[in-house]
């Protein structure tokens, strides 16, 4: 999802590296089909909100075995990966939980959140929406409407839907899925730190905010975004930095195996991964939470992907083994 507006800020640069670059396999994931494996490299520090590029640790993708609103123009920010998330929410103040399908299942007592990105009734309610809130080292929008295909599908549809099969899939391992809004939901919102606060409240095993970015044509894939360290006013990642790049990892290797979709060609610098520090949806995570941008809407390619039920359901499947993976460790 990209936005454009004042306060958009924009991925961070990647600041020179004070020490050599380490670089260790993360996302090795027994199993099955040839897929992309994720190494993460560690080291430098994460930049400050609103300097161009990526921020934090650098990761590489190497092949490896790993398992199975309204349309905007965006095309005038094609390095915009866009989170502007912000604070409180006073749309939504619970989480809409289902209890396990398989209440036996091999991860029974686990708890997953599940973040859908943005509401389908956000652009109805754009003052609501666009209050300031504390995000911990700054402050954003309560949120935002999110993007869209150049065809109308907008992302806030395309979110709910993988939540939604994504629920299912973990349910029937056992798991215990919330999910921080559902069609039941009100209008619009929740703020992006009441989203983070409902993770926190589940004291959920793992988090996961669902988006699709809104860049120029030709700039495609997908990238998962990690939290950086973050220790200011209500923030403070440094518990949740290390768990949330295990996830994060995993995910990105599952994903790409599942869904055939690259890692962004855009952002990343063709790693998948991406460290940010101005998202309050993850600064003012306690749990161990990624976002992850499943494509480009407005690129010809993605969008007919993310516009493909199939597709979508391949895209929740990897997010789902992923997580199990993660889960499994835990």
């Amino acid at each position: 999802m990209s936005y454009v507006g004042p306060d958009f800020e924009p991925p961070q640069s990647r600041r020179p590296r004070r020490a050599p670059l380490t670089v260790a396999l993360i996302a090795l994931v027994p199993g099955v089909l040839l897929g992309w494996g994720v190494y993460e490299a560690v080291g430098g520090g994460s930049g400050d909100p609103g300097a161009a590029g990526s921020a934090g640790s650098a990761s590489t993708l190497s092949r490896t075995r790993s398992p199975g609103a309204e349309p905007r123009d965006t095309s005038a920010a094609p390095h915009d990966d866009g989170k502007k998330p912000g604070g409180p929410a006073t749309a939504s103040g619970s989480a809409t939980a289902s209890g396990p399908v398989n209440a036996s299942g091999p991860l029974k007592g686990k708890v997953v959140v599940i973040d859908p990105g943005h509401n389908p009734g956000n652009f109805r309610h754009t003052a609501e929406i666009a209050r300031q809130v504390d995000v911990g080292n700054g402050h954003k929008e309560c949120d935002t409407t999110g993007t869209s295909t150049n065809s109308g599908y907008a992302e806030a549809r395309f979110t709910l839907d993988v939540a939604h099969r994504l629920r299912t899939l973990l349910e029937k391992q056992g798991v215990t899925v919330k999910l921080t809004h559902d069609a039941d939901s009100p209008a619009w919102g929740p703020c992006v730190n009441e989203r983070a606060r409902i993770g926190n409240t589940a004291r959920a095993d793992a988090a996961i905010s669902i988006h699709a970015d809104g860049s120029a044509e030709g700039n495609r894939g997908f990238h998962v975004i990690l939290p950086g360290s973050v220790h200011a006013g209500g923030a403070d990642t440094r518990p949740i930095v290390g768990p949330s790049r295990d996830l994060g990892t995993r995910i990105a290797g599952y994903f790409v195996s599942a869904t055939g979709e690259p890692p962004s060609n855009y952002l990343g610098g063709g790693t998948g991964i991406v460290t940010r520090t101005d998202l309050g949806g993850l600064n003012l995570s306690t749990v161990p939470k990624v976002f992850i941008e499943c494509g480009n809407m407005r690129d010809t390619k993605d969008s007919a992907r993310l516009t493909d039920g199939a597709w979508r359901q391949k895209a929740a499947q990897g997010m789902s083994e992923g997580i199990v993976s993660f889960l499994h460790e835990s």
